[in-house]
């Protein structure tokens, strides 16, 4: 009940969003939103158990490529991928099942490594984690059987919505916001803080960072098969070192360990650079036609993520979390009017 007026104010923007919004800023919407459910899944690993993980792309790689396989027309992959195995060249399923297999399927891979990967520590962890994308990368390169190569899949059909993309952002903040009340929540951030401190007040350290790995790879996965769906082309480009790097960005910018700086960073660092994008091209000022300046996107925008450091380093939010509105009770509502006679 505290989380809906919340609802009902998101399905309000959504509808007016795609009432009145063209094709390009639904779908810049749409992204925004996707890019929320990778910033925070990202911060259930990082930002609250401390697991800094620089693969998080590649389970959204594992759901792209998974769920896109999954409902790509039969014609299509008898055309593109006429080796593909059997089962998989004969099955066609909608999106929402397609979405869970591929988050399903990246939660598993995140359990595979995770139970070894998460055994060290700082920085050994993060050069870990950066190997499993390496393995990734290498994988949809070279299985073509399966992923086309280099040359990636296109033709996958369009069927991620406004309203599926807020529909898992949504299920995804509420996890996340719920984890933040709970007692395994807290369990997360005493694992974050210190770990050896936590271990001895009985917390299982090594168990609880694994459960947040594939919580996070799960949502991260999801948020792969809503790209695919929406750009209805993906190849192994499209999951690398910048995607990495921007995603990083945006739970560090927003407030690492934050729900409410991790949706506040996704929004930040999609629509700042897309604004930006437009000066590249050449621009009039005081009627000065300036040229073409490729690059000056990015330049801006890390002269600014520096001065955001410098000047919050906790980041935009400082840690804050949003609270859900508060509906008052219907027995208290009730037992009010009884009092006023």
């Amino acid at each position: 009940m505290r989380a809906l007026p919340a609802l009902i104010l998101g399905a309000a923007g959504i509808w007016l969003g795609q009432t009145y919004l063209n094709p390009y800023y639904l779908r810049l919407v749409d992204v925004v939103g996707i890019n929320i459910i990778l910033a925070v899944s990202l911060n259930l690993t990082n930002g609250m158990t401390g697991v800094f993980s620089l693969g998080h792309i590649a389970f959204m790689a594992v759901g792209a490529y998974s769920a896109a396989l999954l409902t790509l027309p039969l014609p299509r992959k008898e055309l593109i991928l006429p080796d593909l195995f059997g089962w998989l060249r004969q099955t066609q399923i909608g999106l929402l099942p397609a979405t869970l297999a591929g988050g399903v399927l990246a939660a598993l891979c995140a359990a595979l490594i995770g139970y070894s990967v998460l055994q060290l520590r700082g920085h050994y962890l993060a050069v870990a984690t950066l190997g499993f994308l390496v393995i990734v990368r290498s994988v949809l390169v070279n299985w073509e059987r399966v992923t086309r190569g280099g040359v990636g899949i296109s033709g996958i059909p369009p069927y991620t919505t406004t309203w599926w993309t807020y529909g898992f952002a949504a299920a995804c903040i509420y996890l996340s916001w719920r984890l933040t009340q709970s007692a395994f929540g807290r369990a997360m951030l005493a694992v974050r803080e210190d770990e050896s401190a936590a271990a001895a007040m009985g917390i299982p350290a090594a168990a609880t960072r694994l459960i947040s790995f594939v919580l996070g790879a799960f949502f991260a996965g999801t948020a792969g098969s809503l790209w695919a769906h929406l750009i209805t082309v993906i190849s192994p480009n499209s999951f690398w070192l910048v995607e990495t790097f921007n995603l990083v960005v945006m739970i560090v910018v927003g407030g690492l360990g934050s729900t409410t700086g991790a949706v506040v960073g996704a929004i930040v660092l999609t629509l700042i650079p897309e604004a930006l994008r437009s000066l590249e091209g050449g621009i009039e000022v005081v009627g000065i036609t300036l040229p073409p300046l490729f690059g000056l996107s990015q330049l801006i925008l890390a002269v600014m993520l520096i001065l955001t450091m410098m000047l919050r380093p906790r980041g935009l939010v400082g840690g804050w979390e949003a609270r859900w509105p508060r509906l008052p009770r219907l027995r208290q509502v009730r037992a009010a009017r009884g009092a006023n006679g």
